[in-house]
């Protein structure tokens, strides 16, 4: 029986390695600041190491980052890790599992690399799945923490948003929407970038709602230049047009749910999920939206992935 386990979530831009009590899934220890796996395969691109020394950098990296637990000695606790690791700019790169998928640890595509004497963790690498013409790594996991007996469509909010359709216990289709990248090209780099201010007021839900019902009515290529002369015919100030944009964009991510007869469970952080809950009411009125926490989902699976160690 596995007792603890080093839980990682390596993300293109981030970073998170918890310390599990992986009898409860309950959170012993936790760091949330590091380089995301882009910025590590760059650091390991201008190493100019041989391809054969690629994983005992990675390796490093990880170790570093183990070592800030002061409080345990962890030689010997298994690390398992989901994201970005185990795609081309990773450790080393596994297939994805294709769709249909059964949401169970078994049937995920994973490699065991055994503990050596400079890292003295066995680790489970656990990769992706994909459809025809789509790929996710990392929501795979959560996925496995989820309540997923009912018939339904799970959405993981994002830089790259997932809409999973799940029956029969069975991940049978997901698509994913660019919502967070689009919002941060059209906010920071494009025309609109000198008419949105960002900030987190909560005064501005009438503009959100608004940006919403005009996304779920209108085309987005010409309703999201409304932003810009929202600011030139003075009708919104930089700080409510962030608004308005999120909500142009959110609304657009959203509108298929409209007409959609599943539930809807939306699986994210709690900043993310107040604008997503919003969004859901306005489109669907009252039906009820279950939400649950992604860092929970994410413990959950990797315990899960636990047995598999053991094999």
């Amino acid at each position: 029986m596995v007792k603890q386990i080093l839980s990682c979530d390596w993300g293109t831009t981030s970073f998170r390695l918890r310390l599990i009590n992986a009898e409860n899934a309950v959170i012993i220890a936790e760091i949330t600041e590091g380089k995301g796996i882009a910025a590590v395969y760059r650091d390991w691109i201008q190493s100019g190491l041989p391809e054969n020394e690629r994983t005992n950098f990675y390796k490093s990296i990880l170790q570093t980052h183990i070592d800030k637990f002061t409080e345990s000695e962890l030689a010997g606790v298994p690390l398992i890790i989901s994201g970005m690791a185990s795609s081309t700019i990773g450790i080393t790169e596994l297939p994805y599992s294709d769709c249909p998928f059964k949401i169970n640890a078994e049937s995920l595509q994973v490699m065991k690399l055994d503990c050596k004497e400079n890292f003295r963790h066995d680790i489970l690498l656990v990769s992706g799945l994909k459809t025809d013409n789509d790929v996710m790594r990392g929501e795979e996991t959560m996925l496995l923490g989820c309540e997923t007996d009912e018939e339904q469509v799970i959405i993981f909010p994002g830089t790259h948003s997932k809409h999973v359709t799940i029956k029969n216990r069975l991940c049978v289709n997901f698509k994913t929407y660019m919502t967070g990248e689009v919002f941060e090209l059209l906010a920071t780099e494009s025309i609109l970038s000198k008419s949105v201010v960002k900030n987190k007021s909560d005064r501005f839900n009438n503009i959100f709602e608004a940006a919403i019902h005009q996304a779920a009515a209108g085309n987005l290529l010409n309703t999201v230049f409304h932003v810009r002369t929202n600011q030139l015919f003075k009708k919104l100030s930089a700080e409510q047009n962030y608004h308005y944009l999120s909500g142009l964009l959110i609304g657009t991510e959203l509108k298929d749910m409209v007409t959609a007869d599943k539930k809807i469970q939306l699986v994210c952080n709690r900043q993310l999920a107040e604008p997503y809950l919003l969004a859901l009411k306005i489109l669907k009125g009252s039906s009820e939206v279950k939400y649950s926490n992604a860092d929970e989902a994410l413990i959950k699976g990797h315990c899960k992935l636990t047995d598999i160690l053991l094999k």
